[in-house]
C-alpha cells in the first residue's frame, strides 16, 4: 500500500475555459452507424504526470456538461443547479463546474494529486457532437436525423478522445447517475485500462419506475407541437414548454418526499391564503418548478434530452451477458460503490446487487450507503460527506 497523500486545505480549481477535440476517426455506434466528424468539448484540471498515471475521468449526468469544476472563464449557464444550490453556494459565481465541491486542490478528486478530465457526453449539447450539431451531408443540425446512441457509445468515445490527447490508462473513472453508469461501461468494456472505479448514486440496469418516469419526460418534448419532429432548430419556436415539463418530472425524481416537505412543505408563494387560480403558482413548490424549468430551457436542447434519456433507459449490464456475474466476470479494477438512503430513483439496493455480483466473483468492492434526505440530487448535495470515503479509497493503490 502507497502512503496516503497529506490532507490538504481544500481549494479551487480555478478559472478554466473548456477546450474541444475533434476525432481523427468515426465513432463505431451500437445501433450499427459510425459517426463521424466527433468533436469534444472538455475541461481538465491539475496537472498530467510524466508517466501519465494519474489521470481521473470524471463523467456527468444527464444535464450536465465539461464543466465540471473551477469558474468558467467565459460567460456560462451553468449546470450546477437544482435542488438546494441557492442554499449550498449563496451568492458564489454560478460559473462554478457543476462538482466544483469534489474537484479541486484537497478535495475528494485531489487536484494536487490527479490530472481530472471531465467531458461533454456524445449526444450532448454542450460542446460534444450531438443532435444540435451540424451534419456535414445536410450543412444543416441533425435533428432527429443523428443516431441514437448508447452509454456504450458514449464511453468508446471518451476512450478514443483519451487516445489522441496519448492517455492510455486510468487511475480512476468516476461519475454519479449516467455517469457512474459510463464508469462501469468503462470497467466492463476496457478491464485492463482502468485501475479503480467510482460509481455513485448509480446502477446496473434502471428500474421500471425509472424507466416509466423517463418516458413521460420524453413525451412531454415529443408532444410539444413546437418539437416539430425534431426540426425546430432555425425556427421561431423551440418545445420549450415540454422541455420544461421533461424537467420538472425529471427533477422531482431526483428528490424525496421528506427533503421537499422540509423545504416547501405547503407554503403559499405569493399571498397568505389561496387566490383561487388555475394559471399561476399558489405553493412556493409549484413556483420552484417553474423556475427550474425556465432555467434549463436557456441551456440544454431537447432533443439532446431525448436521446441521453434513452441512453440511459437502455442502459444494462446483464444484456449480452446472460447475466450481470458474467457482464462483470473480467473486471480487474477496484470498485467503490456510493448510494443514499433516500435515493428512490437509482435506490440502494442496485449498488448492493452489484457489489454482491462482484464479491461472489471475488473481485475487490466497496460499498458506502449514506444516510440523507435529499433523494437521487445528494450525489452532487452530499459533497462533503462523500470526500473522506472518495480521497480513502484512492490514497490505496493496491493492484487488484
Amino acid at each position: 500500500m502507497v502512503e496516503s497523500a497529506p490532507v490538504l486545505a481544500a481549494g479551487s480549481a480555478g478559472t478554466v475555459e473548456t477546450q474541444y477535440l475533434d476525432l481523427p476517426a468515426p465513432v463505431p455506434l451500437d445501433c450499427g452507424s459510425a459517426l463521424y466528424p466527433v468533436r469534444v468539448a472538455y475541461e481538465t484540471y491539475g496537472e498530467l504526470s510524466p508517466a501519465r498515471d494519474n489521470v481521473i475521468l470524471v463523467c456527468h449526468a444527464l444535464s450536465g456538461d465539461a464543466h465540471a469544476a473551477g469558474t468558467s472563464k467565459a460567460p456560462t449557464d451553468s449546470a450546477r443547479d437544482g435542488f438546494g444550490a441557492a442554499d449550498r453556494d449563496g451568492t458564489a459565481d454560478q460559473g462554478l463546474g457543476w462538482w466544483d465541491g469534489m474537484i479541486g486542490p484537497g478535495k475528494a478528486f485531489d487536484t494536487d494529486r490527479f490530472f481530472v478530465v471531465s467531458t461533454n457526453l456524445l449526444g450532448g449539447c454542450r460542446g460534444t457532437t450531438g443532435p444540435s450539431s451540424i451534419d456535414p451531408a445536410t450543412g444543416a443540425p441533425y435533428g432527429p436525423d443523428f443516431p441514437v446512441v448508447t452509454v456504450a457509445d458514449m464511453v468508446r468515445t471518451e476512450r478514443a478522445f483519451l487516445d489522441a490527447l496519448g492517455i492510455e490508462r486510468l487511475a480512476a473513472v468516476a461519475g454519479g447517475s449516467l455517469g457512474g453508469m459510463q464508469a462501469l461501461e468503462w470497467a466492463v468494456r476496457y478491464p485492463d485500462q482502468v485501475d479503480a472505479v467510482i460509481a455513485i448514486a448509480s446502477t446496473h440496469a434502471l428500474h421500471p419506475q425509472g424507466l416509466a418516469w423517463n418516458a413521460i419526460a420524453r413525451e412531454a418534448i415529443r408532444r410539444d407541437p413546437a418539437w416539430q419532429s425534431g426540426r425546430y432548430y432555425g425556427t421561431s419556436h423551440g418545445p420549450d414548454a415540454g422541455l420544461g415539463i421533461a424537467r420538472m418530472v425529471g427533477h422531482i425524481t431526483y428528490l424525496s418526499a421528506p427533503a421537499l416537505d422540509q423545504k416547501f412543505a405547503r407554503r403559499l408563494q405569493y399571498a397568505d391564503d389561496i387566490r383561487y387560480t388555475i394559471d399561476e403558482p399558489e405553493f412556493e413548490v409549484e413556483n420552484y418548478l417553474r423556475h427550474q424549468a425556465n432555467s434549463f430551457v436557456k441551456r440544454f436542447d431537447a432533443n439532446t434530452y431525448l436521446y441521453t434519456s434513452r441512453a440511459l433507459t437502455y442502459f444494462d449490464l446483464a444484456r449480452g451477458h446472460g447475466s450481470l456475474e458474467r457482464a462483470l466476470a473480467g473486471v480487474a479494477a477496484r470498485t467503490l460503490l456510493i448510494a443514499f438512503s433516500s435515493d428512490w430513483l437509482y435506490p440502494p439496493q442496485a449498488s448492493r446487487e452489484l457489489a454482491q455480483a462482484l464479491r461472489s466473483l471475488g473481485k475487490e468492492v466497496e460499498l458506502e450507503v449514506i444516510d440523507a434526505p435529499y433523494g437521487h440530487d445528494c450525489f452532487l448535495l452530499e459533497e462533503v460527506r462523500q470526500t473522506p470515503i472518495i480521497r480513502r479509497f484512492l490514497a490505496d493503490e493496491r493492484t487488484p
